[in-house]
């Protein structure tokens, strides 16, 4: 069988096969062998950056590597400085997977991988994945995500959708009408699973509970739903089942990192243990047990461009007590909902639509350090932002453009420069929230 998908990662750079073949290995270890392999890959990256990345060498502060628990812990105001001052020696934008990350925290950035840990990246996605017969080469994706509305952007995520074999259905408007053409698209398709944003394909389901409708039923090609970004609910998990009539499967993730935890077939919720290293800390940065609940801290294992060590993804979560160093179970994961923006026309989009008017505010000059969008009437919403300068006229006017190609015109804005942003309770950034 022609292989589309592994083509390409292939031609752009990315050794699939051969990170293939190295998860398989990481995958035949034996406890007390995986024990070993994962305290060396801890060693040899910090080893790695303390030599050859002078942003690391910087916040650790010494030359000698002290014990782990004693490494700094990584936060996203530290990423907030052009990418060119954190790349290892011999790594460049040309050599390595550049990305900007969602800003789903209220902190984006841009940040790089080496090509050999972003083909790890994709195997490890594909291995997950093959857990419910799902081949990125040859399964058809219904995509729930969103997509750039310049000419370029919108071209080039097209080909990568041609190329991975999948349609995406665009989330900027998820309008009945709008759901109603989703619908028409399963009933003439045959996909074989839908992937995207929580909140979006819950509210097809919804709909699709309005019109007594089980998905299943009208594409029977469908074999697995998996929802990312945002928090599944057991409740909406339900509705996905009934609605769906296939099993609903909960995916955790970060672009700058790789899958963090996927829902194995038995119902549980698997760490990636394979190319990373999970930690979950208390207010001083002192390692829990399993069962309680903390800050999840990240390391990437391999990822030479840039260093992810003892990294603060922005999430709260609990470790299960069964969780072994081999296979950890994450048990619950608290924060990243979303709301919807109620518009004058009638469009519902999910917060998550704000992912893409980041691309408006983040610039790798690091000016615009976080921000958040409040909704505080149909048709008003505030920009409250933390920057070393105020925003110019130009760039309001650039930022209120780019909404109303994702959204719609007329849409009123007002900017505020503020010197820190209010956070939850958990120190966590809601960049999106609704007062209507």
């Amino acid at each position: 069988m022609f292989r589309l998908f592994d083509l390409s990662l292939r031609l752009n750079g990315f050794p699939i096969q051969e990170a293939k073949a190295q998860l398989k290995e990481i995958l035949k270890l034996k406890e007390k062998e995986y024990q070993n392999f994962l305290e060396n890959k801890k060693m040899e990256i910090v080893h790695f950056h303390l030599k050859n990345n002078l942003f690391y060498q910087d916040l650790v502060g010494v030359e000698n590597i002290p014990q782990w628990e004693d490494l700094p812990i990584l936060t996203k105001k530290d990423l907030q400085q052009p990418l060119q001052n954190r790349l290892s020696k011999g790594y460049s934008v040309k050599n390595s997977f550049v990305n900007t990350t969602s800003g789903s925290s209220g902190t984006p950035f841009i940040f790089a991988k080496d090509k050999k840990t972003h083909a790890l990246t994709w195997a490890s996605n594909m291995l997950r994945f093959g857990w419910y017969g799902i081949d990125f080469n040859s399964s058809y994706q219904a995509r729930f995500y969103g997509i750039p509305s310049d000419f370029i952007g919108n071209k080039k995520e097209r080909f990568k959708d041609f190329l991975s074999h999948r349609f995406r259905f665009p989330i900027f408007d998820l309008s009945d009408s709008v759901l109603e053409g989703f619908l028409k698209n399963f009933q003439t398709k045959k996909f074989d699973y839908l992937n995207g944003y929580t909140s979006s394909i819950v509210l097809f389901a919804k709909f699709l509970q309005q019109k007594n409708i089980v998905l299943k039923e009208v594409c029977p090609t469908l074999k697995v739903c998996i929802v990312t970004s945002e928090m599944l609910f057991e409740s909406d998990k339900i509705l996905l089942e009934k609605q769906f009539g296939i099993p609903i499967v909960n995916e955790y993730g970060a672009s700058e990192l790789d899958l963090i935890a996927f829902e194995n077939p038995q119902g549980e919720w698997q760490v990636n243990a394979e190319t990373l290293f999970i930690e979950i800390l208390d207010d001083n940065n002192q390692v829990l047990p399993y069962g309680e609940m903390g800050k999840i801290v990240i390391t990437s294992l391999f990822n030479k461009a840039h260093p992810f060590i003892r990294y603060e993804i922005g999430d709260l979560g609990i470790l299960d007590e069964k969780s072994t160093l081999q296979k950890p179970i994450l048990k619950q994961l608290i924060g990243r909902t979303n709301d919807f923006a109620h518009l004058p026309s009638g469009k519902k989009a999910p917060g998550l639509t704000f992912y893409y008017v980041t691309k408006s505010l983040i610039e790798d000059d690091g000016k615009v350090k976080e921000f958040i969008i409040k909704q505080t009437k149909i048709d008003t919403f505030e920009v409250d932002y933390v920057s070393e300068s105020e925003l110019t006229s130009a760039k309001m006017d650039q930022i209120q453009k780019a909404i109303a190609s994702y959204l719609e015109p007329n849409l009123k804005f007002t900017f505020n420069r503020k010197a820190v942003l209010n956070r939850s309770n958990r120190g966590k950034l809601k960049q999106f929230t609704s007062f209507i």
